[in-house]
This record gives structure tokens, C-alpha cells and sequence, in this order.
């Protein structure tokens, strides 16, 4: 009856065939991790280097402040093997359109914008931060300084910029109530309009400019020009929440000369970086990093500063103001931070601990359910045989006295279904994908006490009609 131990190993599937793996396919599984490692290890940074930042930057005019932001944005890049390339515009208009343009073919990631510039439907961009140093609207002319009420502006030429720039946007904007003055507004490159204005053929011209840029100092110190201060500016800029009033002390240009003469109220407005969703979250979270490394103050005035553009934070960006630091895991493995957020992946991680435990879980109620079920049934063996039957005296042995001979043959007939049911829902689930690694071995010992149990109870029946023969 006894069978041989390597034919019941096969029964229970452990078999050569279904053993060990092969020496050959161990030395490739071998090979093949170390091959992945090496994979993983070369796409890593242990440099922290900003050499997967590849994108390209909208600014502005070549002699322009954004053309000159982006080009020391593009200087720090390259110093941490970074590459963000500058890309010339006229202005925060063409910016904008450029940008979203570039949603399909991601020829460019970011872009310098002057804030309150409108923005069309759907345009998909996101707002990476704003620059801590903002803008001046400055109107320059050669006698600004005499006109100090509305009513002298009236019939005057004023460049307003390049078309396409944010001179021209917030200059329209800003001069709209003052409509029923006939002003001759044009536009021209702020270089031009500087020539204009000292040539006399402009008696205005509005620029946004750094305070402190070379340009406007030389147009004011050494052209002789002069600047506006607008009158009612205040009541002007309250419809415009974009602007906020700032002022240049006198002097500021030139101390000795004092100039300007006095103090001057301008109107002031931020710098927005922008992003379309093209560059990768470590190129994001690259690009903060540099802009971090030009000024200091970035990171806290980003933090501090509310979003009241209407435009959505870029989530990479929201995280790096929020914890004041990068990503660590973009820093060293930016291709990482590119397939889910860090957030994400602990996220991840406690989702599929739980996931292991919640198997675990029912994987040992399964257990206990087939251990509980193969108990009954041994009781049920030992009703019919008394307490002491072994399973290797099965095959000799004899039920209790008071028991009917053909009620014993049926429950033995049933007790043998059931028992072969019970081990073929043991073998399912043992196969199953969802048990734990390792999880199978209980099942594969559940199946050899079934195993033995049934060699017993078939050996019981086939001895059977043997014994009637010999009585």
C-alpha cells in the first residue's frame, strides 16, 4: 500500500520537475541582477550634479533684464553641469503664447512673465515661483518732471514697447482711463524709444526695467531724461492688483548729480516663473535649485509669498517651498522623483506593506479553515475506529462493535470525498498568486496529513472486500 518517497514527492509536486532551479539558470538570474544594479546605479547621482536638467527658457529681448535673468539662470546651470538654454523673445506676451505653443512639442519647458499678463483658455501652464527682486514701470521723458497733473498729458506721444512685451500690455492697461487725453500711443524696442525720446520725436516712453539696470541709469544720468511720476498712480494702480507702488529715492542713479531729483513713485510688478508641464519633476525641482543658488531669499519668499495669480503651484515646486529643501531622492536618483513623487512612493510602499499583511492575514485564515476542516474529519475517523487509529493501522483496522458494517462503509465512502475535496481546495489555494512568498509551505503541509489520511482510508476500503472473503 505504502507507496515509494520519491513517487509521493511527485504527488505532492516536489519533485525533480518541480524543484530547485538549474546551475545555469541561477548563474543567469546572477547575472542578471548585478546587470540591474549596475542599470540603477548609473542612472543615480552621487554627485547630486543638476546634469538631467535639459530644458529651454523663454526670457526676452537680448539687451533686456529677462534676457539677462535667464542667461545668469543659464551660467549657474552649466557651473552644476546643467543646461538651460536662453531663448530670446519680445516679452512676456510672446512668452506666454510661446509657451503654451510649446505644450506639443516641448521646445520649451520655462518662461520669464511679467504677473497679470492674461492668459488664454486652457493654457495648461503652472507657476514654478516669482523673483524676489520685482520690475519698475518707469516713463521716462525729457521734461517729465514739469508735468504733475492728468490734464498735461493730453495729446502727448507715448512709446509704449515692443509689441508683444509686458511694457505694452501693462502700458495699455495703465493709460486706458486716461483715454479721453488723445494720447498718441506706439510701440518700438526700448532702445529705439530711448533714442526717440532724446531726439524729441517722443515726449513720453514706459518701460518695465530693473531699477538698477544699465540701461535706464544711462538714459537718465547720461541722456538727460527724466522720470514721470504719474499723476493719481494710486487710484490707477488700484484697478491693476498686479501693480503696487514702490519708490526710487533721489539720488539713486547719481548721488553726486542727484539724480533723480527727488523721490519718485513708480509702479512695481512681480516676475513669474512659468512652466507648461514639459520638463520632468527633477528638472522642475533642478531648475528651483539653481534659482535658489542666485538668491538666497527665493526659497523663503516663495514660502511666504501668497499664490494670487490663479495660476496652480507645479506640485514639485509646492513640496521644495514647503520643506525649504529638494527632494533628496531627486537630488541623487532624479529618475526616481520622474516616476512618482517621493510622497508617493512611501505612499506606495505602506499600501503594499499593508497589502502583504492583509494576504498574510487571509492567507492564515484560509490555513486555519482547512486545519479546522481536516480536524473534523479526523474525528470523524476516530468516531468510527476509536481514539487510538492510527493512520498507518487504517488498512487493518476494525470499526467500533456497535456499529452497523454498511453505515461504517458509507460514512468511510463519504468521510473519503470529503477529505479529497478538502485537499483539492488545499492544492488551489497553495498555488495561488496572492499567498506570501514562503506562505506555501504551510499548505504543502496541510496536503501531506490529508495525503497520508486518504492513503489510510482508501487502504481501509480496498482491504474490505479481501476480509469478507476470508470470513
Amino acid at each position: 500500500m505504502a507507496e515509494s518517497s520519491e513517487g509521493r514527492k511527485r504527488v505532492l509536486g516536489l519533485g525533480p520537475e518541480h524543484g530547485g532551479l538549474s546551475p545555469g539558470l541561477k548563474t543567469l538570474l546572477f547575472f542578471a541582477a548585478v546587470g540591474l544594479l549596475g542599470a540603477l546605479f548609473a542612472v543615480t547621482d552621487p554627485e547630486a550634479s543638476l546634469r538631467h536638467l535639459r530644458v529651454g527658457m523663454l526670457s526676452g529681448a537680448p539687451n533686456g533684464n529677462y534676457h539677462a535673468v535667464v542667461q545668469r539662470i543659464s551660467v549657474g546651470a552649466a557651473a552644476r553641469t546643467g543646461r538651460v538654454t536662453n531663448l530670446a523673445s519680445a516679452g512676456s506676451v510672446e512668452n506666454v503664447e510661446r509657451l503654451v505653443g510649446a505644450r506639443k512639442g516641448c521646445s520649451a519647458h520655462f518662461a520669464l512673465v511679467q504677473e497679470g499678463i492674461e492668459l488664454p483658455v486652457d493654457h495648461g501652464l503652472e507657476l514654478i515661483g516669482r523673483l524676489t527682486r520685482p520690475e519698475s514701470l518707469v516713463i521716462l521723458g525729457r521734461n517729465a518732471d514739469r508735468i504733475t497733473t492728468p490734464q498735461e498729458l493730453r495729446g502727448l506721444r507715448v512709446g509704449i514697447g515692443p509689441v508683444g512685451s509686458g511694457t505694452e500690455f501693462v502700458s495699455r492697461k495703465l493709460l486706458a482711463p486716461f483715454g479721453s487725453l488723445q494720447l498718441q500711443l506706439s510701440t518700438q524696442s526700448i532702445d529705439e524709444q530711448i533714442q526717440r525720446l532724446e531726439r524729441g520725436e517722443l515726449d513720453l516712453g514706459a518701460m518695465v526695467i530693473d531699477e538698477d539696470a544699465d540701461q535706464l541709469r544711462q538714459a537718465l544720468r547720461d541722456r538727460k531724461l527724466q522720470i514721470l511720476e504719474l499723476p493719481r498712480a494710486e487710484a490707477v494702480a488700484s484697478g491693476l492688483p498686479f501693480l503696487r507702488l514702490g519708490r526710487i529715492e533721489a539720488g539713486h542713479f547719481d548721488p553726486v548729480d542727484g539724480v533723480p531729483s527727488r523721490d519718485k513713485s513708480v509702479l512695481r510688478v512681480d516676475t513669474l516663473v512659468l512652466g507648461n508641464g514639459c520638463a520632468s519633476r527633477s528638472a522642475t525641482q533642478g531648475l528651483i535649485t539653481v534659482l535658489a543658488d542666485l538668491d538666497p531669499m527665493f526659497l523663503k519668499h516663495n514660502r511666504d509669498t501668497p499664490n494670487l495669480t490663479g495660476l496652480p503651484w507645479a506640485p514639485v515646486a509646492r513640496a521644495y517651498y514647503d520643506a525649504g529643501a529638494p527632494d533628496v531622492v531627486g537630488v541623487y536618483a532624479p529618475w526616481v522623483l520622474d516616476i512618482l513623487p517621493t510622497a508617493m512612493w512611501i505612499q506606495l510602499a505602506l499600501g503594499v506593506s499593508l497589502l502583504f499583511n492583509a494576504m498574510g492575514g487571509i492567507n492564515r485564515f484560509r490555513l486555519w479553515q482547512l486545519d479546522a476542516q481536516r480536524v473534523a474529519i479526523e474525528r470523524e475517523v476516530a468516531r468510527l475506529f476509536g481514539s487510538g487509529i492510527t493512520v498507518g493501522g487504517l488498512a487493518r483496522a476494525q470499526p467500533l462493535a456497535d456499529l452497523d458494517p454498511e453505515e461504517v462503509r458509507q460514512r468511510v465512502l463519504r468521510t473519503t470525498q470529503a477529505l479529497e475535496a478538502l485537499y483539492g481546495r488545499c492544492r488551489e489555494r497553495s498555488l495561488s498568486i496572492f499567498v506570501p512568498m514562503g506562505g506555501e509551505m504551510a499548505y504543502r503541509y496541510q496536503e501531506s496529513l490529508m495525503k497520508d489520511l486518504l492513503q489510510g482510508l482508501r487502504a481501509y476500503t480496498e482491504a474490505q472486500p479481501q476480509a469478507r472473503r476470508l470470513a
